[in-house]
């Protein structure tokens, strides 16, 4: 009987590894460093090695896994290449091949953001809805798309890249991604801290928390928001109307049944929500309105149990 799977996620200076029951209990989850030298040949291996390990402190046999689900910070083709991994060093790399060869193991793989969706949509703030679209707030803005049960990769692996829809044609300052006015530029902590350090320095605001201050971040601007500063609530509420307007159209194509929201940012808890369901509603189409905006609730460990939950659907 194939009773486990392995999810493993992989970030540029952590990878985080769960071993699962195929009921979606988490067993045992570890990590290990990231190792990038080489171009990140050593990347799988050290994988491999940790999770011959946790089976062994478990006395689990290989034969009753069956399988893992990996994701990794980059586009995946079809066939488990990735296109490009910057921060790991990876050009075109079979990552499905590679740890394969590595772990004896059956795997699958795909984005991080696609499988942190689908695991929020098993296990988490998604629980009970097959269809779900999932952002994600912290230093940029990610996403996935999971419809019917099933991650939406696109024709080259670069569906759901939810931060690099241009919210506002009129920026003049440039997103990472080369664009003007990417909803990353707002929606996302960096996002917020810019917009606070573009404003903290006005006398207008000398009573506001962050007034004046450099080190800013975004949790300054949170914490401020739900203390009804009137700065911070300005910039929070700028940032998530932004959002909520994104997600309006993203809900009038795909049409979920529910939207999650995570990441640092949505820490701050039902002032998120409470700011991205209006706009949302104000301009998503009559019958998307009803669609459910709700909290992430997995947290970091979205992407491994995602990754366990791709391991076991490519077994079916």
């Amino acid at each position: 009987m194939k009773n486990y799977a392995f999810g493993v996620d992989v970030g540029g200076t952590t990878v985080k590894i769960g071993l699962f029951s195929v009921d979606g209990k988490l067993l045992s989850k570890d990590k290990i460093s990231t190792n990038t030298a080489d171009g990140g040949v050593h990347i799988v291996t050290d994988i491999a090695a940790k999770m011959d390990s946790m089976l062994a402190d478990r006395r689990i046999n290989k034969e009753s896994v069956c399988g893992v689900g990996i994701g990794v910070p980059g586009p995946v083709m079809p066939d488990g290449t990735v296109n490009k991994c910057v921060n790991l060093g990876w050009g075109i790399y079979p990552v499905e091949k590679e740890l394969e060869k590595a772990c004896g193991l059956p795997v699958k793989a795909a984005n991080d953001a696609n499988i942190a969706a689908l695991g929020e949509a098993w296990m988490g703030g998604g629980k009970g809805y097959s269809s779900v679209v999932m952002v994600t707030l912290g230093t940029g803005v990610g996403g996935g798309i999971v419809l019917n049960g099933k991650i939406l990769t696109g024709f080259n692996g670069a569906a759901g890249e939810i931060g690099h829809i241009v919210v506002n044609p009129s920026e003049v300052e440039q997103c990472n991604c080369g664009l003007h006015g990417c909803l990353e530029q707002y929606a996302s902590a960096t996002g917020i801290i810019r917009m606070g350090k573009a404003n903290n320095k006005n006398p207008k605001w000398k009573d506001s928390p962050i007034y004046n201050m450099t080190k800013l971040t975004g949790k300054d601007v949170t914490d401020g928001a739900n203390a009804k500063d009137p700065l911070c609530t300005a910039i929070l509420q700028r940032a998530m109307t932004y959002l909520g307007e994104a997600l309006a159209t993203i809900a009038d194509v795909v049409n979920p049944e529910a939207i999650l929201i995570g990441g640092g940012v949505s820490e701050a808890g039902e002032i998120v929500l409470d700011m991205v369901r209006k706009p949302f509603e104000e301009k998503a189409f009559h019958a998307c309105k009803s669609t459910k905006v709700l909290l992430a609730l997995l947290s970091n460990d979205a992407g491994i149990y995602g990754g366990a939950k791709l391991a076991i659907d490519s077994q079916e």
